[in-house]
């Protein structure tokens, strides 16, 4: 990489000035919201999607001066992008907060959650759902795929599969799904969402277990992630795809168990 010029210092600086500041602003009005929030619990759950929005806006603006590096600069910044990424999980634990981190459980272990947030509507659901992947994936894609993070990015994108999948209130979904029902289009989309996000949640945690930790918590989940894809069709009536899925968890699991064993046995025979 060559010197960097103190004129391409100075550009760089300047222009990053405003997206500073309105991260900074952001932040400031995150504060004080909170504190809101802790004084007085009413609605907390639509100012909690507030703030999950809110915070991949703070992470576009990292995005965004990570970007004017890259081009003035030409070389990466890896503090705003690691900023970034925080600003995202941030915003996942948000929703969290509203809809529970359950990855396979019964809708009617969290349906009370979607009661505090009926009047938010289906379109906003998927639109906020689309907006936390995308930022996700940008800020992956920005790392690149050697990065230090590549296998906490799992984790991430696990989280959000969970959120984006409680997000969707299935006590009303059914019926939704007649095409001349007000939001359709978006309740096809979120569902078609989550199905790709729930198999590639599964398929990622797999991988991790097998090109990384060989922890069996990981091969759980993704395991986990199988079960609640399976769950949804189950609900949906498609008895054929939630036997497929069965199947594929159950192959999985077979493995799994194997591996414990072997595990359990290489941790004996150790000195």
């Amino acid at each position: 990489m060559g010197k960097i010029s103190n004129e391409a210092r100075q550009q760089y600086f300047e222009r990053i000035k405003e997206y500073k500041h309105t991260a900074e602003t952001i932040l400031q009005r995150e504060k004080s919201l909170l504190k809101v929030v802790g004084s007085d619990k009413s609605g907390s759950a639509y100012k909690y999607l507030m703030l999950a929005d809110e915070r991949l806006n703070v992470a576009s603006y990292y995005m965004l001066q990570n970007a004017l590096s890259v081009s003035l600069l030409g070389v990466k910044n890896e503090a705003f992008l690691n900023d970034a990424r925080k600003s995202c999980y941030q915003a996942v634990i948000y929703l969290e907060e509203v809809v529970s981190d359950y990855v396979d459980a019964p809708f009617s272990d969290y349906s009370e959650l979607q009661e505090k947030i009926d009047g938010f509507t289906d379109e906003k659901r998927y639109a906020l759902a689309r907006k936390i992947g995308y930022t996700i994936q940008s800020v992956e894609d920005a790392f690149g795929r050697n990065s230090k993070w590549r296998w906490s990015f799992v984790e991430l994108e696990g989280r959000f599969t969970t959120v984006a999948k409680n997000l969707v209130n299935f006590k009303t979904f059914v019926a939704g799904m007649d095409p001349s029902v007000e939001g359709y289009q978006s309740r096809m989309g979120h569902l078609d969402l989550i199905q790709s996000l729930l198999m590639q949640s599964a398929d990622r945690y797999r991988e991790k277990y097998e090109l990384s930790t060989l922890r069996i918590d990981d091969f759980k989940t993704a395991i986990a992630f199988l079960s609640a894809l399976r769950r949804i069709h189950i609900i949906l009536g498609e008895a054929d795809k939630a036997e497929e899925i069965k199947k594929k968890a159950e192959v999985w699991k077979v493995k799994m168990e194997s591996d414990e064993k072997a595990q359990a046995q290489q941790k004996k025979q150790r000195p």
